[in-house]
């Protein structure tokens, strides 16, 4: 049976382009169209489409609160359609939040190299989210830190920290947690860091593949929601236990070592798929930290994070996974555990408390 999608965009053009582009696929039948959020409320709820496209800025009802009152009466997947600009990148993550899954730059220039390629991808995103399985979205609360405690203050050098893991494997020395993701990431992420305390003891290095345009805000964003600090990694950036460190997008985030493990951001090596590279950061971890880290692979498309992840485990270093049933796009996590690297098999929910019990 066809994939069946509802296109949300006040653009006749732009309906009709992509209306056309999902078309071609025989997989995937577009039911219906809405030119404002107002409409695609109502037709979504008449036709029961399996995946939603929808555009940010409409006249009406914008998309953001047209994806909220779809996620809270009737949801199912939502694709966002974004421009690559500041605002649009505090739009988009403000959509996520409201419970879409995934997003795309609307201007196909910036979504793949040629035209061919984005309408490969576009098809190929729907399908996935066309896979998924969804719940009535809340939002996530805003942490309260207290009194004095806005003020993030660099601490000392990261001290190992001593992991003994459920499986009866060696106690390890660890000095970072790596963290990689893709679609389905910004959430993710927020749920599993919102709940660290501020003396966090170890830096945590997180990539998600993102537009160069959306790390600033969304590090912004992560660090107004969570206790430990949280920014947007920078070329020599000393790792601090406490700080959480986002690989900025279109470049890559290796780890280099010595007396103190240090960030070094660098360009990307011909024919490099993702910018930022789950795989390139836990590789460039094996030397620099001595595979001394905790490898966790979230939600995403692909396989990105699974040989980095290798790597590591071959070097003694822990692997944890998303399992399934929580993951927006199991394909990351089951890339890992597939291949027989995974030490812990988590639901979202349980890898923030997990990270506390074992770490803190």
């Amino acid at each position: 049976m066809a994939l069946r999608v509802v296109v949300v965009d006040d653009s006749g053009f732009f309906r009709r382009r992509i209306v056309e582009i999902l078309s071609a696929d025989i997989g995937i039948e577009v039911v219906g169209t809405a030119a404002n959020g107002q409409e695609a409320i109502e037709v979504v709820k008449r036709l029961n489409p399996d995946v939603v496209t929808m555009d940010i800025e409409m006249p009406v009802m914008d998309g953001i609160t047209a994806v909220r009152r779809i996620m809270a009466e009737s949801p199912r997947p939502i694709l966002m359609f974004s421009t690559l600009t500041t605002e649009g990148a505090k739009a988009t993550l403000d959509a996520l939040d409201a419970g879409a899954m995934d997003f795309l730059p609307k201007r196909f220039s910036d979504m793949a190299k040629d035209e061919d390629s984005a309408k490969i991808l576009l098809r190929r995103r729907v399908r996935a989210l066309g896979r998924t399985r969804v719940q009535r979205h809340a939002p996530a609360p805003q942490v309260e830190r207290g009194p004095g405690s806005d003020t993030k203050t660099p601490r000392p050098a990261a001290q190992a920290v001593r992991l003994a893991p459920k499986s009866g494997t060696p106690v390890r020395s660890l000095r970072a947690v790596l963290i990689g993701t893709s679609t389905g990431g910004p959430v993710a992420l927020q749920e599993v860091l919102k709940v660290l305390p501020k003396e966090f003891p170890l830096p945590i290095v997180l990539i998600q593949h993102m537009p160069a345009s959306f790390t600033p805000a969304f590090a912004e964003r992560l660090n107004g929601l969570c206790r430990i600090a949280v920014k947007e990694a920078a070329d020599g950036d000393e790792l601090k236990p406490g700080w959480a460190y986002l690989a900025p997008g279109g470049q890559q985030l290796v780890l280099a070592g010595g007396a103190q493990a240090r960030i070094r951001i660098e360009g990307s090596p011909p024919g490099t798929i993702y910018k930022p590279s789950v795989d390139m950061t836990f590789s460039s971890a094996v030397g620099a930290l001595r595979a001394q880290v905790l490898a966790v692979v979230l939600t995403g498309m692909g396989a990105d994070g699974r040989d980095g992840a290798r790597a590591l485990k071959a070097q003694g270093a822990h692997v944890w996974a998303q399992d399934a049933a929580s993951s927006v796009v199991f394909g990351m996590p089951a890339a890992v555990i597939e291949a027989g690297i995974a030490d812990h098999v988590f639901a979202l929910k349980e890898v923030g408390p997990a990270l506390v019990k074992e770490l803190c």
